[in-house]
This record gives structure tokens, sequence and C-alpha cells, in this order.
């Protein structure tokens, strides 16, 4: 994974805001952000993140790079776009979090492997599957990283389970051949960079 060049007929980036919208692929809008905190109302994943995409937008123009770039929000952000969809600005926060990973990767500065286990293991599921496995990522992580927390959300999951909104096994897209195709030629173009 390598960070995204600046464009070359673009400034250098003066600040950490600057950094990350210029290494964003598209327009992030992440300048438009007004503080609402919709984006980590709408967040199902936001339980496990230590600052909100709101807080770490804040961070970011705070120009606290050491901060935002060890914080395990980015790696808990599954891409659902509920966020965006709620966002009265439309800033692209999924795509600001990839960017805030690739960051982190490339500068060694995530904190443990909690977060970047969670990500490896939701995309190990999307590459397989062609969509996230619930049960098996929670599983997962708890097994791995908190197994005494695994027995905590057991009732959770088992009401999930009982109202039909969680399977106990994953189930493949159809077509998912050429969304493997289309994934594997995403990380031919990436290694090329």
């Amino acid at each position: 994974m390598s960070v995204q060049q600046f464009p070359t007929n673009a400034e250098t980036p003066v600040n950490f805001l600057e950094k990350v919208i210029a290494a964003t692929p598209g327009e992030s809008r992440l300048e438009m952000c007004i503080q609402c905190g919709t984006c980590g109302g709408s967040c199902p994943s936001g339980e496990d993140m230590d600052h909100t995409p709101r807080q770490i937008f804040a961070l970011i123009r705070a120009d606290m790079e050491e901060e935002v770039l060890t914080s395990n929000t980015p790696w808990y952000c599954v891409s659902c776009y509920y966020c965006v969809i709620r966002c009265p600005q439309e800033v692209h926060i999924p795509d600001i979090m990839y960017t805030l990973k690739t960051m982190a990767v490339a500068e060694h500065r995530y904190l443990d492997s909690i977060a970047p286990d969670w990500s490896q293991t939701f995309v190990d599921y999307v590459e397989n599957y062609g969509r996230s496995f619930e049960f098996g990522l929670a599983t997962r992580h708890f097994l791995r990283h908190r197994p005494m927390g695994l027995m905590d959300t057991a009732q959770i999951g088992l009401g999930m389970l009982t109202k039909g909104r969680m399977d106990l096994s994953p189930h493949k897209i159809e077509q998912v051949g050429q969304l493997q195709k289309i994934l594997n030629r995403a990380k031919e173009l990436e290694a090329d960079t």
C-alpha cells in the first residue's frame, strides 16, 4: 500500500489538512465539514472508535498529524457510506479514512495490530465474498484481541441472529469473480505507482 503522490502541477501542501486533501482521490470535501456530528451518530463502528470522524476532522484542521495517524478511527471505518448519505455537506468520509489508513501504514504510525487486523479481515471477506460477513468479522476480532469481550457481545449477536439481521455463514454476491478481477486490477495499478 502506498500513499498517493501529489500532482506535479499542484503546490506542495503546507499543513496536514492540505496534505490529506491532496492525497485523497477525487474531491474529499473535507474542508466543507461543519462539525455537526452526523457522521459519528450514523457510524455502525462508532463505539469502537477512539475519535468520531468529526473529531478526526477537527484534529486534522488543528494539524495534529500524530494523533490522527495513531488513532484507530480510520481502521474501524467499514466503508458503508452511511455517513456520506447523511452528511449535509457531502464530505466523502470513507475516502478520507482510506487516505488516513494509507498514510498511517506508509509512516508506520498505527499503535497496535488491532485496527489493521480488523481492516484486513474486512477486506478479506469483501475480496472472497463480495461483501462483509459481520458474524465472522466480530468473532475473529474478539477471539484475537478481546476474548473476554466475546461473552459481553453474545447477547447482541443472538438477538441479531434471531431477528434475521445476521447470518452464521458468509454468502457470496452474484458474479463475485467480476469483482475479484476489478480488485486484482486495482492492486496491479497500485503496485505500478
